[in-house]
């Protein structure tokens, strides 16, 4: 402005239209104006340059996405018993990521600001997915079925604010908690892949703000989701190979979690306490435990032979808005036991909805609030919900202590409770953790501060160099499996009458697993005193068995440090672990470090006990894959990881587990097709509701449906439960994902043919009075047009005749042969045929509730 009218007067002058001295006096008032003006501006620059300080608190987003998958046919991840496949949903399964980040430190002026934007703006263009990408994932998801709502939207969205944009990825950290069995290499290496097509590159960093090193995907260990997500074949056996159904909704679910997660940063706090819990969880091998030291155990008389501490974090923006809970508390995801049919987050995934639920406005359904609750897993190895303990089924009496058996029999030995039923001690374990939780969330008011880092590694577990407190060097093994691994546990026991505590080996067995791989005499040496079941750490055929090369990590958020890990930790394991951190953080004057165990994350390798646990060759000790020295090698390892981030100095690493995707070998049959009987609907009712019910009782339903793999209905259901309001209108109160609903799929013969989908919603006792139905929601597939009629419903005689189910199963593995035989063929016919599946729905009848 100076500058416009200092060369305006000029020009009055050269027209003659103002005196000079006039002139010159103006121009000196104007350079007087333009001075102080730019002196009262670089004050403030110098003033902003001076501010260099980080803002107080951290950036902080949570986010929620469905991860079900399939609800039918594929086996269940947890409990290794091939006849326990899915038939549906009791509870949705959830991914919930946390990302807790430092805010970035205030810019000197605003052109610092502008160059900033330009940056991001041209580092956004160029990360965009060109179109064939684009196209390749939308036929990804076209192909299985699956409506993923969130890409599709991403391109209207706004921008993140600028303080996201401009958060460091080498300061943030992402903990995805993931109602699953466990955590996978395989999965995380989807997610990363998956996670640079949506998010931004962070500044000038060329990183994402969630990667590699800063990304944490620890299961529940519900022992009632799908299985087929790890890439080694020790976890494939019981479930018919790889399932890519399992995986593509698992991954897909945590990217959309983590992006939400991201969308939603926002400064805030994040505030922690702790506190014991009592009578929710038991030891579940005492006997081992009782092996650790004496003076040792006597350290934790307030807590003894597990762990009771709930740790929590609180979350709340800078507008004194609560966005989540993050808590670890040690219980295993086995109050549903191995008769389970349908998918269930078990206790913890109970204990989240109903977190969630609370938080969130009155009518918010399942998974669609803003509050996101997630009660994470930790070092829960050895430790139960079954309260009530093993007890023998035939007499009543207690099982024998170390052998877990009654009269020599492991099936007889079964731990039970604290409910009548599997279901009312999943609702117990999992109140009592919520209820605790709430506790813990109203009185939380220790605040973090501080800074956020991490370190990570991958480190080959097979072949570590252990240097013991008495200076003695010994080694980890390849991975071995022993004995009592086959025994299973008091929650679930395995088959074939192997006991738990077996210190020595079966001619037979051995001669039958030397087939698979005979173990070499410094494999035996290695692993003694465990007998070598499955030498499975040699075997490579069709692929890997076991992995060698792990993830581990270490994060820090303030005086927080949460140790990720990629097995099951026993209890005495997970206190000699946090013991050796802590006492590293506190000699380097950290003061009162808080230090929790991330179990299951990022990889799975079976289970880590103490050395003395070791000797009693327990189901724990017999799948502690790499060794008796597994403990001592972790705990250096993640020593050294703390030295590093303590020193600023990066960690070294191993090269990273090879992604065995083209490798895997699935027999799952596809879907063939869905039919219904002459005359009648897909969605029309079998069992209609009655006319009314009392509140207390429970509705049961059912319609003529189709296989739910057809259409996993990700962020959607295969029920509701509508009420009537005053207008006549219906609105839905409750889903598939609601605890008082249940829904079975009822399957054909095999892979086709009739089905149904019956319906239970029991009703809950403060539900208001009124006309209520309830309505089925699935996706029929056919081979050719529109025809519905033919059916195949084999009588229950047949099916339960042995020579009768073996004919029909000769005769579905012919027609297998020739379906896969006229694949190619159907392929190009495809577009003749039309649309091969199709969407429908169907209500009951209204009913009254008084």
């Amino acid at each position: 402005i100076c500058f416009i009218y200092s060369f305006a007067m000029t020009m009055a002058v050269a027209c003659r239209t103002m005196t000079m001295p006039n002139t010159l006096l103006l121009r000196a008032v104007l350079v007087l104006i333009c001075l102080c003006t730019n002196a009262k501006k670089a004050a403030a620059v110098t003033a902003n340059t001076t501010n260099n300080e980080r803002p107080k608190g951290f950036l902080i987003g949570t986010g929620i996405y469905d991860i079900t998958g399939p609800a039918a046919q594929i086996n269940f991840m947890g409990y290794a018993k091939s006849e326990q496949t899915g038939h549906g949903i009791h509870q949705r399964l959830r991914a919930r990521t946390f990302i807790m980040a430092e805010r970035a430190v205030k810019l000197k002026n605003q052109y610092e600001i502008n160059e900033e934007e330009n940056q991001i703006e041209m580092i956004q263009r160029r990360d965009r997915p060109i179109e064939d990408e684009t196209k390749q994932a939308n036929r990804e998801r076209s192909l299985l079925r699956w409506r993923w709502k969130e890409r599709e939207n991403n391109a209207v969205k706004d921008s993140p604010p600028l303080e996201t944009l401009l958060a460091d990825p080498t300061k943030a950290v992402c903990f995805v908690s993931i109602d699953t069995g466990m955590g996978s290499d395989l999965l995380n290496i989807r997610v990363l892949k998956k996670l640079e097509e949506i998010l931004p590159v962070q500044g000038s960093s060329g990183k994402r703000l969630c990667h590699l090193e800063n990304l944490s995907i620890s299961g529940t260990h519900t022992h009632s989701a799908p299985a087929g997500f790890l890439q080694y074949a020790t976890f494939q056996i019981t479930s018919a190979g790889f399932s890519e159904e399992t995986m593509e909704a698992f991954a897909e679910g945590i990217v959309q979690s983590v992006k939400r997660a991201y969308d939603n940063l926002l400064p805030g706090s994040i505030k922690t306490a702790n506190g014991l819990l009592k009578d929710s969880n038991i030891n579940r091998s005492p006997s081992s435990y009782l092996l650790n030291p004496k003076s040792e155990r006597d350290e934790y008389s307030d807590e003894g032979d597990t762990d009771k501490n709930m740790l929590l974090l609180k979350f709340t923006t800078e507008n004194g808005t609560d966005i989540g809970a993050l808590n670890w508390f040690s219980v295993h995801g086995t109050s549903m036991n191995a008769t389970n049919e349908l998918i269930s987050g078990d206790n913890k995934g109970y204990a989240s909805y109903l977190m969630e639920k609370r938080h969130n406005k009155n009518g918010t359904l399942p998974g669609k609030g803003s509050f996101v609750a997630a009660f994470a897993s930790t070092n829960l190895g050895d430790v139960s919900p079954n309260t009530d303990g093993p007890k023998c089924i035939d007499t009543g009496l207690p099982c024998d202590v170390r052998s877990s058996t009654c009269n020599g029999k492991m099936e007889l030995c079964v731990a039970s409770g604290p409910g009548k039923d599997m279901l009312d001690s999943t609702e117990i374990i999992g109140r009592n953790q919520f209820d605790h939780a709430v506790s813990l969330f109203e009185r939380a008011s220790a605040e973090l501060g501080g800074g956020v880092d991490f370190r990570h590694s991958f480190i080959d577990m097979s072949n570590i160099t252990v240097t013991l407190e008495n200076g003695t060097t010994v080694k980890t093994c390849p991975p071995a499996l022993g004995y009592s691994f086959a025994a299973g546990t008091t929650d679930g026991a395995g088959d074939f009458n192997f006991q738990q505590g077996s210190n020595s080996s079966n001619p037979f067995w051995n001669m039958a697993s030397a087939f698979l791989s005979k173990p070499s005499p410094e494999q035996i040496r290695c692993h003694w005193p465990k007998p070598i079941l499955l030498n499975v750490g040699k075997v490579q055929l069709p692929y890997a068995w076991e992995p060698h090369i792990v993830p581990i990590s270490i994060f820090r958020v303030g005086n927080l440090f949460i140790l990720s890990v990629p097995g099951e930790f026993t209890t005495m394991a997970g206190r000699r672990l946090r013991r050796a951190v802590r006492d590293m953080l506190i000699a380097n004057r950290i003061a009162e470090p808080m230090i929790t165990i991330a179990g299951l994350a990022n990889s799975y390798t079976h289970y880590i006990v103490t050395f003395e646990e070791y000797q009693g060759q327990r189901y724990e000790a017999a799948s502690t894959i790499f060794g008796p020295h597994t403990l001592e090698a972790y705990i250096q390892e993640f020593k050294r990881l703390t030295h590093d981030f303590l020193n600023g100095q990066p960690s070294t690493s191993d090269i990273a587990p090879r992604d065995l995707s083209k490798k895997q070998i699935s027999i799952q049959p596809p879907v063939i097709v869905d039919t219904v009987g002459p005359f009648r609907k897909f969605g029309s009712m079998a069992i209609d509701a009655k006319e009314s019910y009392a509140r207390g009782e429970n509705v049961f339903v059912s319609f003529r449906s189709a296989n739910p793999r057809n259409n996993q209905r990700i962020e959607g259901t295969f029920l509701t439960v509508d009420k009537q309001d005053e207008s006549g209108k219906w609105k839905t109160l409750y889903v598939d994902g609601d605890w008082c609903t249940k829904f079975y799929w009822k399957g054909g013969v095999g892979h086709f043919g009739e089905s149904f989908a019956e319906i239970t919603w029991d009703i809950p006792r403060d539900s208001p009075q009124g006309l209520y139905r309830i309505c089925h929601h699935g996706t029929r597939k056919t081979i050719i047009g529109e025809a519905t009629s033919s059916y195949f419903n084999a009588p229950d005689w047949l099916l339960s005749n042995t020579m009768g189910s073996k004919a029909i199963h000769l005769a579905w593995e012919a027609y297998k042969l020739g379906f896969r035989f006229s694949e190619k063929i159907r392929s190009f016919t495809g577009s003749m045929v039309g649309a091969r599946y199709k969407d429908f729905s169907g209500c009951s009848r209204s009913f009254l509730v008084k």
